[in-house]
């Protein structure tokens, strides 16, 4: 009886041993390696951090449901890293975590930030979005942010032919021009590879017999190279950023032009984008005429950029073009205003952008046609129709800013079409949508940055853009709550 009392006692024992043993390796696959941060705990965490990285989110997010298991798999591998490196995550859609989204210039999902010094230095990560690539890319971001190069291996090595390099080359790591260059370095670490030698021998391109100091920009265009001699700290910074972008920025299926066209974007200046076929006869000829008038204007506030009809879809549904059009060409100001011109010929072009500059060229309006029949509990509204509906109908209006071809702009339709069916009976609501592919619409008043992009008007006039959750429930509550009630309602209340 003993033995067989030992015997299940052992058994026993063995499997809850194998029992424990299972839970804990559960518990070690559902550790979680991203921190969770709100606006009660983030200024604490953060202040404890010389780095980390800060994903901001909203739950419905489709870029951020991929990203999710990347960015986790990424927290755990750098957990293990040499100095431990931290990521972070704040549900930016939480109305409590929205002035937080705010003070981090947060426009759209996910946006993520590398916080330094406790977060007194703030910079926008613009590496990869999965896993190995993101750990590749904060480590090198979290080490020095310049690399000194001892040998042509050295430079080789560092020296990526599809990217701008800035390499300075100094008689000894010390004093001034040094100086500035590293804060320079450290300032701009997450646009550009910098790197510092004592010997320029040891560089591609250029005279390698300079004993500097001296700062040269390895580029995979133009040029391919420039060297400069200013160390003044906004000087510096103004060689690298002007000699940094190409005369005529390439839009193509390239994927290492495509820093370069974001780069074009982001730019205050003129946009003149110019669209035609590259493999058609005579292209080559069209492309030299352009890059004339790019290099005669490109001091006026005006950026170029050449595309590729077969990978310019995106641009085309964008500003409503068609293939029929090209060759074309359009200037867009950062006011909205656009300047077009479809079929163009190659020797009009210096002819038709002289006539732009001169102020004689007429801004170009864009507007579908004003519907006959608008019945739709959605009320839609174009160019034309926008400042009747919106702005003199003397109703509270949401209205939705969306592109066909949007997923998010999709979904959201028939949650829309559930709010508006609410409204039907409400004489004081409209909901309204617009196509901003296919309309103009005044970026003075609405800040349309991607789709769908959702305003509010008040019966009053007051402007607010609905960034809450993306459900029927949600939007009613911030309707009602934004919203000027009828003055027979609120003569009611006084008389009460």
């Amino acid at each position: 009886m003993a033995g067989r009392v030992s015997i299940c006692f052992l058994f026993v024992f063995s499997l809850s041993l194998l029992v424990f043993q299972i839970s804990a390796d559960e518990s070690a696959d559902a550790k979680e390696f991203v921190l969770t941060l709100d606006h009660s705990n983030f200024s604490d965490t953060v202040s404890k951090h010389n780095f980390i990285v800060v994903e901001f989110y909203a739950p419905w997010c489709g870029h951020c449901k991929k990203l999710a298991p990347e960015y986790e798999k990424a927290a755990s591998i750098l957990s293990s890293h040499d100095t431990p490196l931290v990521l972070a995550k704040v549900d930016a859609n939480e109305e409590k975590n929205r002035d937080l989204a705010s003070e981090y210039d947060v426009r759209g999902f996910p946006t993520i930030k590398i916080l330094r010094n406790g977060g007194k230095n703030v910079q926008e990560y613009k590496g990869p979005r999965e896993a190995d690539g993101i750990v590749d890319y904060l480590k090198k971001q979290s080490g020095p942010a310049s690399t000194e190069i001892k040998s042509v291996d050295d430079a080789s090595a560092f020296i990526d032919e599809n990217k701008v390099v800035i390499i300075g080359v100094f008689p000894k790591f010390a004093g001034e021009e040094y100086d500035n260059f590293t804060a320079l370095a450290e300032k701009l670490r997450s646009d550009y590879d910098f790197g510092h030698t004592l010997d320029a021998k040891h560089l591609p391109r250029g005279e390698s017999s300079v004993t500097g100091p001296i700062v040269r920009l390895l580029k995979p265009f133009d040029e391919l190279f420039v060297d400069s001699q200013d160390f003044h700290g906004e000087a510096l910074e103004k060689f690298v950023e002007e000699s940094s972008v190409p005369v005529v920025t390439v839009f193509n299926n390239e994927p290492s032009n495509h820093p370069f066209v974001s780069k074009f974007f982001n730019s205050p200046n003129a946009k003149a984008m110019l669209f035609i076929n590259f493999t058609a006869e005579g292209a080559e000829s069209f492309k030299s005429k352009y890059r004339e008038a790019a290099e005669q204007y490109r001091q006026q506030g005006v950026s170029f950029l050449v595309g590729d009809v077969e990978s310019s879809q995106g641009a085309f549904q964008y500003f409503g073009l068609k293939e029929d059009q090209v060759p074309l060409i359009i200037i867009q100001h950062n006011d909205g205003k656009k300047f077009f011109k479809p079929n163009l010929e190659p020797d009009h072009l210096p002819t038709w952008l002289k006539a732009y500059k001169e102020g004689n060229v007429a801004p170009y309006v864009k507007s579908e046609p004003i519907p006959e029949a608008n019945n739709e509990a959605v009320k839609v509204v174009v160019g034309d129709s926008l400042q009747d509906i919106v702005f003199n109908s003397g109703k509270n209006v949401l209205l939705e800013f969306y592109a066909p071809w949007c997923g998010h702009c999709k979904q959201l339709a028939p949650i829309l079409e559930e709010v508006a069916i609410s409204y039907q009976s409400d004489a004081d609501v409209i909901i309204a949508k617009l196509d901003a592919t296919a309309n103009d619409i005044p970026s003075e008043t609405f800040d349309v940055q991607g789709y769908p992009t959702v305003y509010f008007r008040s019966a009053s006039g007051k402007i607010s853009q609905y960034d809450g959750g993306r459900t029927k429930e949600d939007i009613i509550e911030f309707i009602e709550k934004n919203r000027d009630k009828p003055a027979q309602e609120e003569q009611g209340k006084d008389e009460l």
